[in-house]
C-alpha cells in the first residue's frame, strides 16, 4: 500500500514540474536539479578549474551538471560520457535548448569504461553521484579509465557512500556503500592515491536531505 502511494504522489508531483526538472529527473530528484547542477560548478571551481583546463564528465547524464561547465571551459575542453543514450539524447537536446552547440563539447556512450578511448588526458575528472550507483567491476574500470587518460597533475574526484547501511537501488542500478580502504586498494591497482575531503556539506551540497549531504568526496590523483 505504502508503495502504491508513494507512486500516486510522485504521478501527481510530475504533473506540476516544468520540462526541465522533468528531463532531469532521469538522473535523480526532479526537484533537486537546480541545486545539483550549481554544486556541480560551484565546486569544481573552488578546488582550481580553469577555462583552459579538459574535463571529462563521468555519467554525464541529462547534461544537468554539465550546461554551466560547458559554458564555462573553453570549446572543446569538456567531455561527457553516458552509459544510458538515451539520457544523454536528452543532454544534446538540453545543449541545444541553452545555445552551448558552438562549445562542441565532447559527449560519448560508453558501455564499457575499459574499452573506452578517448583523445585527450585530462585535468579534471570528475563523477557526481556515480560511483554510489558502480558495482565492484564497474568501479574498478573507471579506475582504470581514469588512470590511463588524468594528466600526472590531474584529479578526479567522486562522491560516495561510506559506511554500513542497507543498499538499495535507483533506476535498475545498484545503490552501493563502502568503506574507505575498498577504494584505496582498488585505486593502488592502478597508481592513484585517494584522499576523503569532507562530506558533500561541507563541499557545499546542502539539500536537507542526510544521506545525500553526508556522502563522502574523494580526490583521486597520481
Amino acid at each position: 500500500m505504502k508503495r502504491i502511494l508513494r507512486a500516486i504522489l510522485t504521478r501527481i508531483k510530475s504533473l506540476f514540474l516544468s520540462s526541465t526538472a522533468k528531463r532531469h529527473g532521469l538522473v535523480g530528484q526532479p526537484e533537486l536539479w537546480k541545486i545539483k547542477r550549481d554544486f556541480q560548478i560551484d565546486y569544481l571551481k573552488s578546488v582550481g578549474l580553469k577555462p583552459e583546463h579538459y574535463l571529462v564528465d563521468i555519467g554525464c547524464g541529462t547534461l544537468r551538471g554539465g550546461i554551466p561547465l560547458i559554458e564555462y571551459l573553453q570549446e572543446g575542453h569538456y567531455y561527457g560520457i553516458e552509459f544510458r543514450d538515451f539520457v544523454l539524447e536528452e543532454g544534446r537536446k538540453e545543449l541545444k535548448e541553452n545555445n552551448l552547440e558552438n562549445k562542441v563539447p565532447v559527449l560519448l556512450v560508453s558501455k564499457d569504461l575499459a574499452t573506452l578511448s578517448m583523445d585527450a588526458q585530462f585535468d579534471y575528472m570528475w563523477a557526481f553521484s556515480v560511483m554510489i550507483h558502480m558495482k565492484d567491476e564497474i568501479a574498478d574500470k573507471c579506475l582504470m579509465m581514469v588512470s590511463k587518460h588524468l594528466k600526472p597533475n590531474g584529479v578526479y574526484y567522486a562522491n560516495v557512500n561510506i559506511g554500513e547501511w542497507a543498499e538499495g537501488n535507483w533506476e535498475g542500478f545498484p545503490v552501493v556503500c563502502r568503506n574507505l580502504e575498498f577504494y584505496k586498494t582498488m585505486a593502488s591497482k592502478y597508481h592513484l592515491k585517494v584522499e576523503d575531503v569532507g562530506d558533500l556539506k561541507s563541499c557545499g551540497h546542502i539539500t536537507g536531505i542526510d544521506k545525500q549531504d553526508s556522502q563522502r568526496m574523494l580526490k583521486f590523483s597520481k
